[in-house]
């Protein structure tokens, strides 16, 4: 849940009260559930909307991307999230770089194909449970998919602003 959080929302900080809230209210709305759904993909709508609440609400950014992808190359503690060499500072600045264009391009999908693109191939979560959790057609979950990918090769294939030198 936290991870799902944190690739839609973009830092740990939100990520935190995102799944906290998630939590919360799946605890409050244990009496309502009804078991037509498996309590992963029930648990998980309950994240994807809190998420995309407080994406609406305006309260959330794009810190990931805006820090240089140091926080998404992180998760877990993990270094090694990059693929680079801990020994090569140059190849590890130079994949820092090309992890913050991603997380960028990412950042300017709307949230309706930001949601639905990590939970296929971040979570790696198959179309037919996205379709239940996003409560969408399975179809509608393979354009979303498809259109984010489209989008994001567009954006990523453009060259990248040049920076004025002194």
């Amino acid at each position: 849940m936290y991870a799902a959080a944190l690739h839609i929302l973009g830092n740990h900080s939100d990520a935190d009260d995102a799944t906290q809230e998630t939590f919360v209210r799946a605890f409050r709305g244990l009496p309502q559930f009804d078991g037509r759904a498996d309590f992963f993909t029930w648990l998980y709508r309950i994240t994807v909307n809190t998420a995309l609440n407080s994406l609406r609400g305006g309260k959330r950014g794009t810190a990931l991307a805006q820090k240089g992808g140091t926080e998404a190359a992180h998760v877990g503690g993990r270094p090694e999230a990059l693929g680079a060499s801990v020994a090569d500072p140059a190849q590890t600045a130079e994949r820092s770089a090309e992890v913050t264009r991603v997380l960028s391009a990412i950042a300017e999908l709307s949230p309706s194909l930001r949601v639905t693109l990590v939970l296929a191939t971040i979570e790696d979560l198959p179309h037919k449970q996205i379709a239940e959790i996003l409560e969408i057609p399975e179809g509608t979950v393979a354009w979303r998919v498809n259109e984010a990918r489209r989008l994001l090769r567009i954006r990523l294939a453009a060259p990248e602003p040049a920076v004025a030198r002194k």
